[in-house]
């Protein structure tokens, strides 16, 4: 197969993490060779700005800013499933920690945390967790905006929040990684199962991309990297599947 004469554009941020870096290089390293493209990972802006980019080849980006921001401007490529208590097959959940050493229920005054507004993990997760008092305006204090799961779980653990939602994938992380980023904290609920963190392209090479995404998950080279990774297969849903999380916020 051809390589292609241009590098293409191409990110992977949504457990980027220092810890799996080498593994998530070898993993992109795969799907470009299956792809018969070049170019490395860029980590050079945030993942919004590089979403954005209308020449960017493939990327994977959270299910809220799919449904909403970017809705009709990225195209749905695969869903991976990710080896994770709180996932099944291609969907997954968030789990809610609190630093409380007793849970007996949340508490009129708590103060979430939260990663980012547009996110499907960390804020519409947990109004889904907690759909009467997030109905009752006054009940939460206002929230602490991190700018990441990690960050989140921070803010508990020194007292500057008192709950947060953190996708299934990022704790099973933390557990294997970075066991400290956990310590004192409880888990005191789940939020509903919605399709995981899609791939997607900009472009209208989707069945080269998803081609190569099945191939690459099927690769027995890259069998290190997607362990590392926690990546245990991948999905094609229909493409209305994703309409759960627009459902789901509709009836909060």
């Amino acid at each position: 197969m051809m390589l292609a004469a241009l590098p293409v554009l191409a990110s992977l941020p949504m457990y980027d993490w220092p810890e799996i870096r080498g593994a998530t290089d070898a993993l992109w390293q795969g799907l470009a060779n299956h792809a018969g493209v070049v170019g490395k990972l860029d980590r050079s802006v945030d993942h919004i700005s590089f979403w954005r980019h209308e020449n960017f080849s493939f990327s994977q980006t959270c299910g809220y800013p799919f449904t909403h921001e970017f809705s009709g401007l990225l195209s749905y490529v695969a869903t991976p499933h990710y080896a994770a208590v709180g996932c099944d097959g291609p969907y997954y959940s968030s789990i809610i920690f609190a630093n409380a050493p007793v849970f007996t229920g949340v508490q009129k005054g708590w103060r979430p945390a939260i990663n980012s507004l547009d996110s499907m993990s960390g804020h519409l997760a947990l109004k889904l967790a907690f759909p009467t008092e997030t109905r009752r305006g006054d009940f939460f204090a206002p929230a602490l905006i991190t700018d990441g799961h990690l960050n989140s779980l921070k803010a508990l653990r020194e007292g500057r929040a008192d709950f947060c939602a953190i996708d299934a994938v990022c704790v099973a992380l933390a557990k294997k990684y970075r066991p400290q980023d956990l310590a004192g904290l409880i888990e005191i609920g789940r939020s509903p199962q919605v399709p995981g963190l899609p791939f997607v392209t900009r472009g209208e090479d989707v069945n080269m991309w998803r081609e190569a995404v099945l191939k690459t998950f099927a690769d027995p080279t890259l069998a290190a990297a997607r362990e590392a990774l926690l990546l245990k297969g991948v999905s094609v849903l229909p493409p209305e599947a994703y309409d759960q999380i627009l459902e789901l916020e509709k009836a909060l």
